[in-house]
């Protein structure tokens, strides 16, 4: 596999998130189950008067994306590829109601064009005026991990720079639907106790985070993207092992990782797959998390991502992301293992430059 580096970064989060030059220096708390995402100065990356027929979805991506080109010096990618497990669901939802309201007569169809998951990639397409290679994959939790594996073997095959991103929305309908099955908390929970709940269920949010991967590392690179790889289904007692096979296969042991991140999301009942890991071979190695920032969504570990290359390059770690206490004070390899509902799982290795 040829080098792939990270040269820009966007996210926009539950978080105050947009400004790379700010890594989470300001905690805000999830005063609510679910929550939306902190909203940047629109006005300042899309003409006011396309504002309002985007949906949430598209805003934050066609941010996130803009802001991580910029840092690229990228005014045109080879390739736009984005992951998002639910898709802009808010037009859908409103193209629905249409059709009951209006007896399914004078339609306009413009929710309809705009309901689709590849509907942000388009946009952003549009923005750029880029005709090269644009797809979405929507493979649930692992819709951002798909979209990196995408790059990255489009890199080896000659491609100079693509940019790559995973995005979902909160749409309220099917959040009322998951916690009606207890997808996410019923109690009245803080984000920062949130490991400490001990009950079922999760925060919910949304997001969007892009990067931009290139084959020529710049002074601006943040990571070497190493390696993805990602199962559907593993049995707990398998993933010790998956884990171990996936750093080999790149030449690393566990005691070469730097930090490991995790996606413990205070859900009782799957929470403990990664604390088997936490108590077991990564006893020694400095644990972090980050869903209690972000919330919980499809595609959150592109908020992972971004959280790994944040501390690559600035070789630092906000208190508020530890696990334990461990501490390492040259970070080369940081390894994230993130899993939804025991389901999805991904290992993602990043490396310093």
């Amino acid at each position: 596999m040829k080098n792939c580096y990270i040269n820009g970064i966007g996210c926009i989060s539950a978080q105050d998130s947009s400004d790379n030059t700010v890594f989470l220096k300001s905690f805000e708390e999830l005063t609510s189950h679910i929550t939306f995402a902190h909203k940047p100065n629109y006005k300042a990356y899309i003409k006011p008067t396309m504002i309002r027929r985007m949906s949430s979805g598209v805003k934050m991506g066609v941010v996130a994306s803009s802001i991580a080109l910029k840092e690229a010096n990228i005014d045109l990618p080879e390739a736009i590829i984005t992951g998002s497990g639910m898709g802009c669901l808010n037009d859908s939802d409103k193209f629905l109601k249409n059709i009951i309201n209006n007896d399914e007569q004078y339609l306009t169809p413009t929710s309809f064009i705009q309901s689709t998951h590849n509907t942000v990639g388009a946009q952003i397409a549009l923005g750029l005026n880029c005709k090269s290679y644009n797809v979405t994959y929507t493979h649930g939790a692992t819709s951002f991990e798909s979209s990196l594996i995408d790059a990255q073997l489009m890199i080896g095959e000659g491609v100079s720079n693509i940019l790559v991103g995973g995005i979902d929305e909160v749409n309220m309908y099917a959040e009322n639907l998951h916690k009606l099955i207890g997808y996410i908390k019923e109690e009245e929970t803080l984000n920062s106790n949130l490991l400490d709940s001990n009950s079922k269920g999760t925060l919910i949010s949304e997001g969007a985070q892009f990067f931009v991967l290139a084959n020529q590392k710049k002074n601006q690179s943040y990571a070497k993207l190493i390696d993805v790889t990602t199962y559907n289904q593993l049995a707990i007692n398998e993933i010790e092992n998956k884990l171990i096979q996936f750093l080999q296969k790149n030449n690393f042991d566990v005691s070469d990782i730097d930090i490991v991140i995790l996606g413990n999301n205070g859900d009782v009942t799957y929470d403990s797959i990664y604390t088997a890991l936490q108590d077991s071979i990564f006893k020694n190695t400095q644990q972090l998390y980050y869903k209690h920032l972000s919330g919980e969504y499809n595609t959150v570990s592109s908020f992972g991502m971004w959280t790994a290359c944040q501390i690559l390059k600035k070789q630092e770690i906000p208190t508020i992301l530890k696990l334990n206490q461990l501490k390492n004070y040259s970070i080369k390899n940081i390894l994230l293992y993130n899993q939804y509902r025991g389901e999805n799982h991904s290992f993602t290795l990043l490396n310093s430059c």
